[in-house]
């Protein structure tokens, strides 16, 4: 029976299938008869290999799977990176690839049909998205001499081998990951570029392990350098402190940043910034130049409750920001990965640790396609695991299901990443290998690391047709025409100044800083809604304004106030007061075009422009007007009072709000996923007094 079904495998099919037999010391018969003792097969179905086409098809891909787990968990037992260098491990899991796309031998004829009617019509041409324009090299050059009868590898064969091997790609992120890669090349994986990412990989890693330890510093057992610049065959690396800027080595670690300044001869001691704390720390772009200027765009800072100033650290180069944007990614990677870790307390330190080594692995994967990709370096996130989700619609959700997987995953099992970092010589594990070998015996099993990825994969791909919905209403956003600010805004604040000493002190009472005064209005409030003598409260306070116009008169303040005399001088320089005077400007420029965008957003969903959402609107608002119409308005605004003044107090206490954190992230995600309408500017004079009109698209 086993020889009947070889026969229905495609012929890489065969080879793969080979190959595992010979690295496990057995038979291909015997293999067959393991994987149908032990398999989930419905054997009905896979009793009649030559039934149909698709029950033949399913069983060689199920088969496909079963033994390529087995052979590359022994590929992966010991010395990968001789493997990778000789190229048996790259031809081996780029066959397995192939083998799972095309697994029986009828799909492989139709496969070869349709290439041959290609060849013939010369269509195959490989398609470039205009924002990889510039790309590498090696992609423009060689990838079509390389691989013109070559097979190629598409995205879900390139996800599924990341749920076998971690050190191609994370099952999380494949995608993402196999997108970004395969841009240049029609979204199509060749051996010759899947072979270079592999060795640009172990490249990397042995890169990384002949780094010099920071200066004064004993590194953790499980500490391992990610990144290192600054040095004498490296770009340099500024850290700003005021008015001074001292160069120097920057080493970032799965734990820290390390920063130590240049010395006369040598480096001086490293100041440590710990990103490993459960603390609100934060790391954004920061804009630097003389006097404090934001001229050059190319620095990032780190702030935290601990630090007195930011630390701001700039990656000088010529023309664009893709170090400091590679850094800035690198480092808020390392937080939030700790910050996953703490949050759903992960505190096994196995799973822990596996979750390290994938985060490792991610980093260096994006090392190796920057070494591929120089001239059009990828964006950083689409390799990393948690700026990703951070960014993407329902990443929460992802995250959560993450940290369920991970609590599945085999840490034993040698394709683990852990597993993998091990065998690779890069550090020592704070586990001894007794322990992890017991843990991988409670969940061994030959499906590889991960055990179950279809829900994963399922909130994953949901998540990414959410971007793609808000990326198209973000690009509507992009045509409006930006508009400069002139006038100053000094006059209306200080107009404003007596406002804002009024307003301190409701703050106060509003953030309960005067308790017995907040119980006070809490009490007057509910009375007054009560017994509805909001009419009687607002006839008080006009009263109470005629007052003080009354006491204004008798004081003559009439008499001594002829004009307003408003100081615009400070003890800024010349130069601090520009630079604060463009900092307000931009302010007040981002506000108005938030502004802009809020009200088109608005629009489109009065008119029905985002149909989904309006909808969604129609829906909540007549909901709300049943619910008013049917709860009396005092007992809604009884209600709404203690309920802000309950939460107010609740967040004081420094209690979590999880839910409404969950809630708002949702309603932002609804937000940004409105497209609004485009606006046209045309310099013209209208010809009626309504200097904007709606008008129907052509054609």
């Amino acid at each position: 029976m086993s020889t009947m079904r070889m026969k229905h495998l495609s012929s890489v099919a065969k080879d793969v299938v080979q190959f595992c037999a010979v690295k496990l010391n057995t038979s291909v018969d015997k293999l067959t008869e393991e994987f149908e003792a032990t398999s989930s097969w419905n054997n009905e179905t896979a009793s009649s290999p030559g039934g149909g086409g698709g029950a033949v098809g399913t069983y060689a891909r199920k088969f496909i799977e079963f033994c390529s787990a087995k052979g590359v968990s022994e590929l992966c037992q010991n010395n990968i990176e001789e493997k990778i260098a000789d190229g048996i491990f790259s031809r081996f899991t780029f066959d397995m690839m192939l083998a799972w796309e095309i697994p029986d031998s009828a799909q492989e004829d139709s496969f070869t049909e349709c290439v041959a009617k290609e060849k013939e019509e010369k269509k195959v041409v490989a398609k470039f998205p205009p924002e990889q324009d510039d790309v590498s090299l090696f992609y423009t050059d060689l990838m079509p001499l390389l691989v013109d009868n070559e097979r190629n590898v598409g995205e879900d064969a390139f996800v599924w081998l990341g749920s076998l091997v971690p050190l191609v790609t994370d099952v999380v992120n494949g995608r993402f990951t196999f997108e970004t890669l395969t841009a240049p090349t029609g979204y199509q994986l060749h051996f010759p570029a899947y072979d270079k990412y592999l060795k640009e990989i172990d490249k990397c890693i042995k890169h990384l392990q002949k780094q010099a330890k920071p200066k004064g510093v004993e590194l953790a057992d499980d500490e391992f350098i990610l990144h290192v610049e600054g040095t004498a065959s490296t770009q340099r690396v500024v850290r700003h402190i005021g008015g001074t800027s001292w160069p120097g080595k920057l080493t970032l670690t799965n734990y820290a940043l390390y920063f130590e300044a240049s010395g006369v001869i040598t480096y001086e001691e490293a100041l440590k910034i710990d990103l490993s704390k459960d603390k609100e720390q934060s790391v954004k772009p920061a804009s630097t130049g003389p006097w404090g200027a934001p001229l050059f765009d190319k620095a990032i800072v780190i702030e935290s409750p601990e630090l007195s100033e930011g630390i701001v650290l700039e990656f000088p180069e010529v023309t664009s920001s893709t170090r400091r944007d590679h850094w800035l990614a690198l480092t808020k990677e390392i937080m939030l990965m700790h910050q996953f870790l703490s949050k759903f307390k992960l505190e096994c330190p196995i799973q822990a640790w596996e979750m390290h080594a994938r985060t490792i692995l991610s980093i260096i994967r994006l090392h190796a396609a920057r070494e591929m990709l120089r001239i059009s370096p990828p964006q950083p996130t689409r390799f990393l695991i948690f700026s990703l989700f951070e960014e993407l619609p329902k990443g929460d959700y992802i995250l959560e299901e993450l940290a369920e997987s991970l609590k599945k995953v085999n840490s034993g099992h040698p394709c683990s990443a852990s597993s993998i970092l091990r065998s690779m010589i890069i550090s020592e594990s704070i586990h001894s290998s007794v322990e992890v070998t017991e843990v991988g015996k409670k969940s061994a099993g030959p499906s590889g690391p991960v055990e179950d990825t279809s829900l994963l994969e399922s909130v994953i791909n949901q998540a990414r047709e959410e971007e793609k919905e808000i990326a198209i209403a973000k690009a509507t956003t992009e045509g409006l025409k930006e508009e400069g600010i002139t006038e100053s805004t000094t006059i209306f604040m200080e107009l404003l100044k007596p406002l804002r000493n009024e307003w301190s002190w409701f703050e106060e009472v509003l953030t309960w800083e005067r308790p017995a005064t907040t119980l006070i209005v809490i009490g007057a409030a509910l009375i007054v809604t009560y017994k509805e003598w909001v009419g009687k409260v607002i006839a008080a306070f006009l009263v109470w304004v005629v007052a003080r116009m009354i006491r204004a008169r008798q004081e003559r303040i009439d008499e001594k106030c002829n004009e307003l005399v408003v100081y615009t001088a400070s003890e800024q320089t010349t130069v601090e007061n520009i630079v604060s005077a463009q900092h307000g400007v931009q302010t007040v420029h981002e506000i108005v075009k938030k502004a802009n965008v809020s009200v088109l957003k608005l629009w489109s969903i009065f008119i029905s422009k985002a149909h989904k959402h309006a909808n969604t609107a129609m829906l909540v608002l007549s909901a709300a007007s049943v619910f008013l119409a049917v709860v009396p308005m005092k007992v809604f605004i009884m209600g709404a009072l203690l309920y802000y003044f309950a939460m107010t107090l609740v967040s004081k206490l420094g209690k979590s709000e999880v839910n409404n954190q969950g809630f708002n992230r949702r309603l932002k995600e609804w937000w940004d996923s409105i497209p609004v309408i485009p606006v046209h500017v045309v310099d013209e004079v209208p010809n009626s007094p309504n200097r904007m009109k709606c008008v129907q698209a052509e054609g």
